[in-house]
């Protein structure tokens, strides 16, 4: 009776053992439930899930349920959140700017080079991330950027000034890259950003793109302005606590879907653009302007020239400039 009761509880522990192994892994992002990302991230979920047996698991925290981005980066930086894909935080280090530094990458062959694994770009944010304590595991190319707004601009290539205020991030790239294109720039938080379009504080918004604008500007956008303003990367990170606390089999399991989740984003991205912008017309019967390889030319020529200067100094000079160089030595 005695060696029965031993063995019996010999095996609660071992199952106790094996429960207490397994790591529950919170992942926050910024769009809502069902959006692309949501919908990927749930299929990269259920990949490591099988291929680590159960043994890890990512529950999604969709529309910043855990906090802006910003906050969260500071959170998994301290181990209190496990895994985020969103945009990095600026706030966090200026130097992080240099990821929505205006015009870098002319075409998606371009974005991949600089973005994409051995990209200047990417391998320079991991660097940034890490000092942050933070894993970077993949990028997540979104899309270009564009202009949203709900009233009408009747010459939307120009870059003169237009009396057009916009919402753009608390970014100075942003800030800068709107008054380069002619508009007035309103830093305003995201969470208050569609209620200050839809009471006319603003006219419309700079700092997204057509997917973006469409997840969370749908009622209060007429326009779109596909003016190439920044490529628009997110990065799946990791707290350095979270990652260490899996076995080394379950770490490498992480890093080898991660992987897979950015190749195949690479492939579909592109595609995915197109779709959006045509989304506003079709479903929201928004206007989407037509801006010629000269149009975008002029308005990239702009902003490098009033805003890069202004920006390297924020980030610092020499830091930005020689990852520039290597931009422009890659092809760019």
């Amino acid at each position: 009776m005695k060696h029965a009761f031993l063995t019996t509880a010999a095996a609660a522990l071992m199952a106790i053992g094996s429960y207490a192994s397994a790591a529950d892994l919170k992942m926050s992002h910024v769009r809502p439930q069902d959006a692309t990302i949501d919908m990927e991230l749930r299929a990269f979920s259920a990949a490591l899930s099988e291929a680590t047996d159960g043994s890890v698991n990512v529950k999604l925290f969709p529309a910043s349920a855990l906090g802006d981005y910003t906050t969260v980066q500071e959170r998994i930086s301290v181990g209190a959140i496990d895994m985020a894909t969103q945009p990095a935080a600026a706030a966090a280090d200026r130097r992080m700017q240099i990821s929505s530094f205006p015009y870098l990458a002319g075409n998606w062959a371009q974005a991949r080079a600089v973005y994409g694994p051995g990209g200047v770009v990417r391998d320079t944010m991991a660097g940034l991330y890490a000092e942050q304590d933070i894993t970077m595991l993949a990028a997540y190319p979104v899309y270009f950027g564009g202009i949203a707004l709900n009233v009408e601009n009747a010459n939307p290539a120009s870059v003169e000034s237009n009396g057009i205020k916009v919402r753009v991030p608390g970014i100075k790239s942003f800030q800068l890259t709107g008054e380069a294109l002619g508009y007035i720039p309103a830093p305003i938080p995201f969470s208050e950003a569609f209620t200050a379009v839809q009471t006319g504080v603003v006219d419309g918004v700079i700092g997204s793109g057509a997917e973006g604008y469409y997840a969370s500007f749908r009622d209060v956008t007429k326009t779109y302005i596909p003016a190439n303003t920044h490529f628009e990367v997110w990065y799946m990170i990791i707290s350095n606590e979270s990652l260490a606390g899996l076995s080394d089999e379950d770490q490498a399991a992480l890093k080898e879907q991660a992987a897979a989740f950015e190749a195949t984003r690479w492939e579909v991205a592109e595609a995915d653009q197109g779709k959006n912008e045509q989304r506003l017309v079709d479903d929201l019967g928004a206007t989407v302007a037509e801006l010629s390889d000269d149009d975008l030319a002029a308005m990239a020529a702009k902003v490098r020239a009033d805003v890069w200067p202004a920006v390297l100094e924020d980030v610092g000079a020499d830091w930005g400039q020689a990852i520039l160089d290597k931009v422009a030595a890659a092809g760019n």
